[in-house]
C-alpha cells in the first residue's frame, strides 16, 4: 500500500520535474539564488528541508546546460578499444555505443586477433595502465592505417603523444579524463585535449564528450604534465600518506567517525576512495617521471619544515605561514568556501538518509524477534577495529 502510494507521487514529482527543465529550457536565465529562495516560506510550511530544494533546483539547472548542447549528427563510426575491458574503457564503451557507433574491444589475450580488431577502424582509443601504454602503442602500429585516428587517455602526455607521433602516420590526440571510475557521464568533468596531428578526424569525438556536458582543456603535453605534479601526483602523495599515518597508528577509523567533523569524514572518504583503486596505477601516478618524484620530495620537506615549528611550539611562524599560504589562495577562498559547503551540506543530507534507513532496518530486526542489544550495537558501530580513538 506504502510502496504504491510513494510510486504515485514519485510519477508526479518526475512529471512536474519534467515541465520545470522545459521552462528552464525556454526561458531567460534566473539566478540560482532566485530560483532557491523564492519559495522559503512554502518549504517550511511544508515541513520540506531547504537543502533538498536547493539540491532540485540545482539538478534542473544541470540538465537545461546539457540539454543546450547542440546534437551532433555524425555516421556511426568503427571504434577499438585496446583494454576496453578495464573501467575507463568499459566507460568510454558505454557512452560510444550509447551514441550509435559500433565498438571492437581489443585486451590482453587477443592480439592474436589484433589485425581483425583493428582493421577499418576509424579510432582507436588506448586506455591501458600508464605502465604499459607506450608498449601498447608500439605494438599497434603495425596494424594501423594511415586514415585511422590514434589516441590514448593516460594520465602522462609528453612521451606519449611523443611515442604516437613517432610510430602512428595518421591523425593523433591525447586525452586525459579528469576522473576515475564510477562517473556515469561527462556532465562537468574535464577533458584535457593534446592535440597531435590532423586534429579534425577528432572532432566527431570531441563533439560527442561536449554533448555530454564534459568540458574540453586544450593544453600542450608539457603543461599537462607540469600541472599533473599538483593535480595527481602531489595530491595521491598526501591522501596516500594519511592513509599509511592512520594505518600506522592503528586509528579506529569506524569510531573515530562517531566524532568526526564533516570535513574530516570527507578526508577519511577521500583516502578510502584512493585505496580501493589499483596500487600500481596511484603509485605509478607517483613516481611517473622525474619531476613528480622531486616535487613530492619538495612537499615532504614542507611537511618536515612545518612539523619542526610544531615541535617547537613557534606559534607566530605557524600563524605567518598561515597568512602566506591564505594570500596565496586569494580569490579562490571564497568559491573554495562556497563549493566545500555544498558538498558537506549534501553529505549530510546522505548520511541522515542513511541513518533513517539503519534505524528502519532495527525496527525490522526487533519485530522479527532480533536481540535489541544487537540492534543498539550495530546502530552505535559496534564492530571495533583495533585502535586509538581519536
Amino acid at each position: 500500500m506504502f510502496q504504491e502510494k510513494l510510486k504515485q507521487i514519485d510519477q508526479k514529482l518526475i512529471d512536474l520535474l519534467g515541465k520545470r527543465i522545459a521552462i528552464l529550457a525556454e526561458s531567460e536565465y534566473i539566478s540560482l539564488e532566485e530560483q532557491t529562495t523564492n519559495l522559503t516560506f512554502s518549504l517550511v510550511e511544508s515541513g520540506v528541508p531547504e537543502s533538498i530544494w536547493k539540491n532540485l533546483v540545482m539538478g534542473c539547472v544541470s540538465a537545461v546546460a546539457t540539454a543546450n548542447f547542440p546534437v551532433a549528427k555524425v555516421k556511426p563510426r568503427r571504434v577499438t578499444l585496446v583494454g576496453g575491458c578495464g573501467l575507463m574503457g568499459h566507460f568510454f564503451q558505454q557512452k560510444l555505443s550509447a551514441a550509435g557507433h559500433y565498438i571492437s574491444i581489443l585486451d590482453r589475450g587477443d592480439w592474436e586477433q589484433a589485425k581483425l580488431l583493428l582493421d577499418g577502424a576509424d579510432l582507436v582509443l588506448v586506455c591501458v595502465p600508464i605502465e604499459y601504454t607506450t608498449e601498447v602503442i608500439r605494438k599497434l602500429a603495425q596494424y594501423l592505417t594511415p586514415t585511422t585516428a590514434l589516441a590514448d587517455i593516460a594520465s602522462i602526455k609528453t612521451p606519449i603523444l611523443q611515442t604516437m607521433l613517432e610510430h602512428h602516420s595518421g591523425p593523433v590526440m591525447g586525452f586525459h579524463p579528469m576522473f576515475g571510475p564510477g562517473i556515469k557521464s561527462f556532465l562537468s568533468q574535464k577533458v584535457v585535449v593534446c592535440p597531435g596531428r590532423e586534429d579534425a578526424a577528432f572532432q566527431w569525438f570531441l563533439d560527442l564528450i561536449a554533448n555530454d556536458g564534459g568540458k574540453l582543456i586544450t593544453s600542450t603535453p608539457e603543461e599537462h604534465d607540469q600541472m599533473m605534479m599538483a593535480v595527481q601526483a602531489i595530491r595521491n602523495f598526501k591522501t596516500f600518506s594519511l592513509g599509511v599515518f592512520l594505518a600506522e597508528e592503528e586509528i579506529d577509523i569506524r569510531r573515530s567517525l562517531d566524532f568526526s567533523s564533516p570535513v574530516f569524514r570527507l578526508e577519511i572518504d577521500m583516502a578510502s576512495r584512493m585505496f580501493t583503486q589499483s596500487a600500481s596505477m596511484v603509485v605509478d601516478i607517483m613516481l611517473a617521471t622525474p619531476e613528480r618524484r622531486a616535487a613530492i620530495n619538495r612537499l615532504a620537506f614542507t611537511y618536515h619544515r612545518l612539523a619542526q615549528l610544531i615541535i617547537q611550539n613557534d606559534r607566530e611562524t605557524l600563524i605567518q605561514e598561515f597568512k602566506l599560504a591564505h594570500s596565496f589562495l586569494g580569490e579562490e577562498i571564497n568559491s573554495a568556501a562556497e563549493e566545500s559547503a555544498y558538498v558537506i551540506n549534501a553529505l549530510s543530507v546522505l548520511l541522515a538518509a542513511k541513518e533513517v534507513g539503519q534505524k528502519q532496518s532495527s525496527f525490522v530486526i526487533q519485530k522479527s524477534g532480533g536481540s535489541v542489544s544487537t540492534t543498539l550495537n550495530n546502530q552505535v558501530g559496534g564492530r571495533r577495529q583495533k585502535g586509538t580513538h581519536i
